[in-house]
């Protein structure tokens, strides 16, 4: 009953356990993927400021003129219904060249009345943010701005006016997320459109866009989403009525009501007025056309005609590119589309205030029943009982989302787990001699802080030969024979004890089986003899940090008048045999096959790219939350298959957006090398190396394009590098 008092903690939100808070989500998200509804919803077009319209009419921001005649073309030529923009207009357009003119008249031909004559004619032609403003007027239209708490002064262009007034939640439940700073259009904009809406998603705890909040507060005033305000101009704008679950006066904010002839629309919305995004599917869900083609008209007119458009853009440089459950790169604009669509159909899941109240019930009667029953019943109906118990819960929690409701799963699941485990591994205590035999057994293979975990359960390990899914590692210490050379042999047994201690101690920190010392090279792997489900996780860890300890040695090595060292580590995961092997003489407990070989292959390689790290595209793939520069696509001596390799960064939260930004530019460098347009590839790589000149990277790939721009690979070419050497 203890153990069920943990998982209860949670579900009242007296704590929050965040394993939980992540299996929820991971539920969530999986939920949502099964369940959507798929194919392409036609009410809603995406216009599209992608390459292509970068590439004809000019980098973004456009000039308002052209922005002009964009809007006059969608309402006057294509008849479209609403226009949404994605986008902020937050800086007078000074392209025109009027605001110099205009200087000009002040200054040298200020007397000059012809000049002022023909100022005077051009002006209205040139003022080109008027002429947009006026494009607005009387419009189907919403503007898009954002509001941030990064930059609290930030208060610049003008906002709407506010969706509900100050007080409205005044004695009521409500926590709306509150920003301090915006950015809004100017205001001769503002003032134009007919309404706006701020495009501010939620972001949850592990970077990934849920929700939407449908209001929010700035200075006790309450403003709307900018799919909201297109819904609600796409209605004549009904007013936004607030709705509570109870009767009395301090119940919390649970819907948002739209009244219209037609009846009311409402809206679900959480304890922060957020409204979960309901993703149609992938990415594509909507119609997306090119926003050029509008603006020379080069679109048919029942492509768009009585439409619901939403501007916004695809193109990787402008960074509107955001993380979802159904797409890790999905754009910003079809965020909102999903919502308006949503809302028009009434499709959004809620998760009203009771939801709480049910999982703590539901949570506690499985854990009464299992606590009480799981110890008087034999292991396999123990065993029927759990099964039975977790279907009906999970049986019911998915009839549930279907419905529209949505519930945690989590804690209830993990609960019913824990309790199982707990019983069904009451019984198995191992006896303190079979634990001194054990270790005896293993201690010699296995790093002493695994003996006791295994010592546990001491059936489930052979040092018998088996193929397993396991990650080795290599490493290796680059110019260690000019190293030997300059040091007496003292002096290079003591540097060499101190540098193997050290990554020794990352090895086994990170439950690493350390196999090997093969003169200044380290061998090890992971995932036996104790199984490790994130093996290439902790293998990837243990080379970041092998680095990091490693720059900790140089202050005291040149203390001592040792040289600096620097590592190439090589890590690759895949089936493995692994066993106690060797003769009667000696025997080790050690991995073979070519995914060992493939891991020495890359430690050999990593002075070709002039990084510490080499990881296979095999461990990527286990290790998805760390950020990863792409490399090459190789093929090693002894291997045929071409492998992808990577450079591990970090997890995605340790790294800077300067990197991100860098990375982003790379990935657009090596695919233009890969489609052989080594002109632009070239260019990205001058700028990359303006950014990181010490990357040696960077040259690599410039020498070979000079190379292949005098010896073209021919069309076949598969861009993968082979290396003939080990």
């Amino acid at each position: 009953m203890l153990l069920g008092l943990v998982f209860l903690g949670h579900s009242a939100r007296v704590y929050q356990i965040p394993l939980l808070n992540t299996l929820d989500a991971f539920v969530y998200d999986g939920r949502l993927r099964l369940t959507a509804k798929g194919g392409v919803d036609e009410r809603i077009v995406i216009l599209d400021i992608d390459e292509k319209s970068l590439a004809e009419a000019g980098r973004w921001p456009w000039s308002r003129d052209k922005m002009a005649a964009l809007v006059t073309q969608l309402f006057d030529h294509y008849g479209i219904a609403v226009l949404g923009f994605d986008v902020v207009f937050a800086e007078p357009d000074n392209s025109s060249g009027l605001s110099s003119l205009e200087a000009i008249a002040g200054g040298e031909l200020k007397g000059d009345a012809g000049f002022h004559s023909a100022l005077k004619g051009l002006r209205g032609s040139l003022n080109f943010d008027r002429r947009f403003a006026e494009a607005l007027r009387n419009r189907q239209l919403v503007l898009g701005y954002y509001f941030t708490n990064i930059d609290q002064a930030n208060r610049s262009g003008a906002l709407p006016e506010p969706v509900l007034p100050a007080g409205t939640f005044k004695g009521r439940n409500v926590a709306l997320t509150t920003w301090s700073g915006f950015g809004g259009n100017l205001p001769e904009f503002q003032s134009s459109a007919v309404n706006a809406g701020h495009f501010n998603p939620i972001v949850d705890f592990d970077g990934i866009s849920r929700r939407v909040p449908m209001l929010v507060e700035h200075d006790g005033k309450y403003y709307e989403s900018l799919s909201l305000a297109m819904v609600r101009v796409l209605l004549d704008k009904p007013q936004v009525v607030p709705g509570y679950p109870e009767s009395g006066t301090h119940g919390g904010l649970e819907w948002l009501d739209l009244p219209t002839a037609r009846g009311t629309l409402r809206i679900p919305v959480d304890e922060n007025g957020a409204t979960l995004i309901p993703y149609r599917g992938l990415q594509g869900s909507f119609t997306y056309l090119s926003a050029v083609d509008a603006l020379a008209g080069r679109l048919q007119q029942d492509q768009l005609k009585g439409k619901i458009v939403l501007l916004g853009t695809t193109a990787p440089g402008l960074m509107d590119l955001r993380a979802t459950p159904v797409g890790s790169t999905y754009p910003g604009v079809e965020i909102h589309a999903n919502l308006v669509a949503g809302i028009l159909d009434a499709a959004i899941k809620q998760k009203p205030s009771y939801v709480l109240g049910a999982d703590v019930l539901l949570l506690s009667f499985c854990c009464f029943l299992l606590a009480f029953l799981l110890p008087v019943l034999s292991p396999l109906r123990a065993t029927l009982l759990s099964i039975a118990v977790l279907l009906v819960v999970t049986a019911l929690n998915f009839a549930l989302w279907v419905s529209g409701l949505v519930m945690p799963l989590a804690s209830v699941v993990s609960a019913i787990l824990s309790l199982f485990a707990l019983n069904m591994s009451w019984g198995y205590f191992v006896e303190s001699r079979s634990k001194r035999q054990f270790t005896e057994l293993f201690g010699q293979y296995v790093p002493p802080e695994l003996v006791d975990e295994m010592a546990r359960d001491p059936e489930r390990y052979s040092m018998e030969g088996k193929n397993e899914e396991l990650t080795v590692l290599f490493s290796d210490v680059r110019g260690f024979t000019s190293i030997s050379e300059g040091l007496d042999p003292k002096e290079l047994t003591q540097l060499m004890n101190e540098y193997l201690g050290a990554m020794t101690k990352v090895v086994q920190k990170n439950r690493g089986t350390l196999d090997k010392y093969i003169g200044d090279a380290i061998m090890a792997f992971w995932g036996a003899p104790v199984a490790d489900v994130e093996h290439a996780r902790h293998a990837v860890m243990t080379a970041l940090e092998m680095q990091s300890e490693l720059r900790k040695l140089d202050e005291p090595f040149k203390a001592r008048g040792w040289p600096a060292l620097h590592v190439g580590v090589g890590i690759n995961s895949g089936t493995m045999t692994v066993g106690d092997m060797g003769s009667k003489v000696r025997k080790s407990y050690t991995v073979m096959g070519d995914a060992v070989n493939l891991g020495s292959r890359l430690e050999g390689i990593t002075k070709q790219y002039g990084v510490g790290i080499i990881v296979s595209d095999s461990t990527r793939a286990l290790v998805k939350d760390f950020v990863y520069r792409e490399l090459d696509r190789v093929r090693v001596k002894g291997k045929d298959e071409p492998v992808g390799i990577f450079e591990p960064l970090g997890t995605a939260k340790e790294i800077d957006k300067a990197v991100l930004d860098e990375l982003k530019i790379w990935n657009q460098a090596l695919r233009l090398y890969r489609q052989q347009d080594w002109d632009q590839a070239e260019l990205q790589l001058y700028n990359l190396s303006r950014m990181s000149p010490e990357r040696t990277l960077y040259e690599v790939y410039t020498k070979r394009i000079v190379h292949y721009r005098a010896n073209p690979p021919g069309e076949a070419w598969d861009g993968v590098t082979t290396f003939e050497t080990k």
